[in-house]
C-alpha cells in the first residue's frame, strides 16, 4: 500500500499541515472520510511542493468547513447549494467539497451533479494522474487511494483518460491533455490520443467562454508555445480558428517576448496578440467573437489589423518623434509591443521601442487650466494647442515650461493677425 504521509509532512508548510490534520480529526469525529485529492497528490508524488489543496469529504463539506474555521480561527466561505466551501487562515487556504458523481445529458454539456463516494468523485476527473486521493484522517493519514491506476501512469509518464467517452463528455479535456503533457514532459497515451483525435469535432459544442478559459490556462504556462505547437499538431488549435498555427515562428516570438520582458513573465495579452499576428482582419474578428474575449483583450485584437497597416509609415525618411506618435497614439501598448516582437525590421523595432519606453509618456508642462488663464477659450482651439505643445516637446522645439508659454503667446499673436 502506497503512503505519502512523509511527502505531505515534508512539503507542506506547518500552518497548512495543521489545517489538514484538524480537518482529518473533525471528519473522523463525525464518522466521515476526508481526502486530499487531485493535482496536489500528483505533485507530491512527483516530489513537488503544492500549496493549492483540494479536500473531498464523504459528507457535508460546508458543515465541516464551518467547524474547521471556528477551531482554527479562520474565515469560511461556504456554498451549501453546491456542497463546497473554502477555509482561509491568514495566507493559507483549503477548498473542501462534498464527494460527488457527474453525468452528462449530452456531449459538451455541463454535468449534472449528485452526492457520491470518493471513487465516484475521482471517476469524474479528467486523467488518471489527477484521479488519486490520500486519506487525511488520523488512522489512515497519507494512505493512497488510486482506483484507476494513476500512480502507474505517473511512473510511466503517461496522460490517460479514465474512460472512452471522456473527451465526448467534456471536449475541453483535449486542451488539458495537451497542457499537462507539455508541462510535465509526459506523453498522451496512444489510445487516449486516438480518442482525442476522434472527438476533436466535439469542441464545436463547447461555449466560447470555456474554450477561452482553456487558452488562458495555456498562456499561464512557463512555455505556452510548447502546448500551442502540440495543439496545432493534433488539430485542437484549428478548432479555435482554422488559420491558427503553433509553429516555429510563434515559438521564436514567444521566446523573444520573454527575453525582452522587464518582468518575469510577459503579459498574456502580448502572447495573445502574437498568436493572431499573422491572421487577417476577418480571421481575427471571427476568433475574437468565437472565444468571447473581454473588453481589453478584444481591443488588442481589434488594434492589430489597423496597426499592421500603419507600420510602413514608421519607415519614412526624416521621421520626427511627433510623427511616430501620430502613427502610434491610440493603439494598445501590448499590440505595439507585439509589433516590435513580430517584425523583422530593425528600423521598425527601434521606433516602436522608443515609443513604448519614452515618447508615449511625453506631455507638455501646461494643461488646459494654464491655457485658459492665458486667454485660450475652451474648445477645439485649446485641444489643438495642447496637441501642438506635446509635439513641440517631442521634437525638441521647447524644453521648459517658460518655453511653452512663449510658444503659446506666439501662436495667439499670430492668430490675431
Amino acid at each position: 500500500m502506497v503512503n505519502i504521509a512523509r511527502d505531505i509532512e515534508e512539503h507542506l508548510p506547518k500552518e497548512l499541515l495543521g489545517l489538514l490534520n484538524t480537518a482529518g480529526e473533525l471528519a473522523a469525529g463525525r464518522g466521515q472520510s476526508i481526502y486530499l485529492v487531485g493535482g496536489a497528490v500528483r505533485d507530491l508524488l512527483l516530489g513537488w511542493i503544492s500549496l493549492d489543496l483540494d479536500l473531498v469529504l464523504e459528507g457535508d463539506a460546508p458543515a465541516l468547513a464551518r467547524q474547521l474555521g471556528k477551531l482554527r480561527q479562520g474565515k469560511v466561505v461556504a456554498h451549501p447549494r453546491f456542497g463546497t466551501a473554502t477555509v482561509r487562515q491568514g495566507m493559507i487556504s483549503v477548498d473542501i467539497v462534498t464527494a460527488r458523481s457527474e453525468t452528462y445529458a449530452e456531449p459538451g454539456a455541463l454535468p449534472t451533479v449528485n452526492a457520491g463516494t470518493i471513487k465516484d468523485d475521482l471517476f469524474r476527473r479528467d486523467f488518471t494522474i489527477n484521479a488519486m486521493a490520500a486519506h487525511i484522517d488520523p488512522e489512515r493519514f497519507g494512505e493512497l487511494v488510486d482506483p484507476y491506476g494513476g500512480k502507474d501512469d505517473l511512473d510511466r509518464r503517461l496522460i490517460r483518460v479514465l474512460h472512452k467517452r471522456s473527451f465526448e463528455d467534456d471536449p475541453t479535456r483535449i486542451w488539458r491533455a495537451v497542457r499537462y503533457e507539455q508541462r510535465l514532459g509526459f506523453m498522451i497515451e496512444p489510445d487516449t490520443e486516438s480518442m482525442l483525435r476522434r472527438d476533436m469535432g466535439m469542441m464545436d459544442r463547447v461555449s466560447g467562454d470555456r474554450l477561452r478559459h482553456e487558452l488562458e490556462r495555456i498562456l499561464e504556462e512557463d512555455y505556452p508555445e510548447k502546448a500551442l505547437n502540440r495543439a496545432g499538431e493534433l488539430g485542437a488549435l484549428q478548432q479555435l480558428s482554422p488559420s491558427l498555427e503553433g509553429n516555429g515562428w510563434l515559438a521564436e516570438r514567444f521566446e523573444q517576448a520573454r527575453e525582452s520582458s522587464p518582468v518575469e513573465k510577459p503579459d498574456d495579452l502580448l502572447y495573445l496578440a502574437l498568436i493572431v499576428w499573422r491572421l487577417d482582419e476577418k480571421q481575427i474578428k471571427s476568433f475574437s467573437e468565437r472565444l468571447r474575449f473581454g473588453r481589453e483583450a478584444a481591443r488588442v485584437l481589434r488594434d492589430i489589423p489597423r496597426l499592421k497597416k500603419a507600420l510602413p509609415g514608421l519607415e519614412a525618411e526624416e521621421l520626427l518623434p511627433s510623427g511616430i506618435c501620430r502613427l502610434l497614439d491610440g493603439y494598445h501598448s501590448e499590440a505595439i509591443l507585439a509589433a516590435a516582437v513580430a517584425t523583422d525590421s530593425g528600423v521598425l523595432r527601434q521606433w516602436l521601442a522608443l515609443y513604448l519606453s519614452n515618447l508615449r509618456f511625453v506631455t507638455p508642462s501646461l494643461n488646459g487650466d494654464d491655457l485658459k488663464k492665458m486667454g485660450v477659450p475652451q474648445g477645439k482651439k485649446m485641444g489643438w494647442l495642447l496637441r501642438a505643445l506635446k509635439e513641440a516637446r517631442l521634437d525638441g522645439m521647447v524644453t521648459t515650461r517658460k518655453g511653452e508659454q512663449n510658444l503659446v503667446h506666439q501662436w495667439l499673436m499670430e492668430s490675431k493677425r
